[in-house]
């Protein structure tokens, strides 16, 4: 496995590129677009709307809420997850500065 170098890059690119890893499984997209819908569900409701088994959903689960996209609270013995709006805001924040220095360049090609 390759060194990925990650201390040659700045704390706000490595955490960007977390976020946008965590994105980058359609099964991931569609959980936080579920997650979007109904704002909150257990990993059971995931299982019933996703072709993916439960302990697939809970791995992808897993990465999306390390990464910091989802929160999970303990209702009893399941997790109730939704959007973590704080990694959301840190996404938008991103793009938006990345869409600003685009507008704000010539044409290149």
């Amino acid at each position: 496995m390759g060194v990925t170098k990650t201390e040659h890059f700045t704390e706000s690119q490595n955490e960007m590129a977390i976020l946008i890893k965590a994105l980058a499984h359609p099964a991931r997209i569609a959980i936080m677009e579920y997650l979007c819908e109904v704002n909150s569900c257990i990993c059971g409701a995931i299982v019933n709307e996703l072709p993916l088994s439960q302990p697939t959903i809970s791995q992808h689960l897993k990465e999306l809420k390390n990464a910091g996209l989802i929160k999970g609270t303990v209702e009893g013995t399941s997790i109730c997850y939704c959007i973590d709006e704080k990694g959301i805001a840190k996404l938008q924040s991103y793009f938006n500065q990345f869409t600003m220095q685009l507008l704000d360049k010539k044409q290149c090609c």
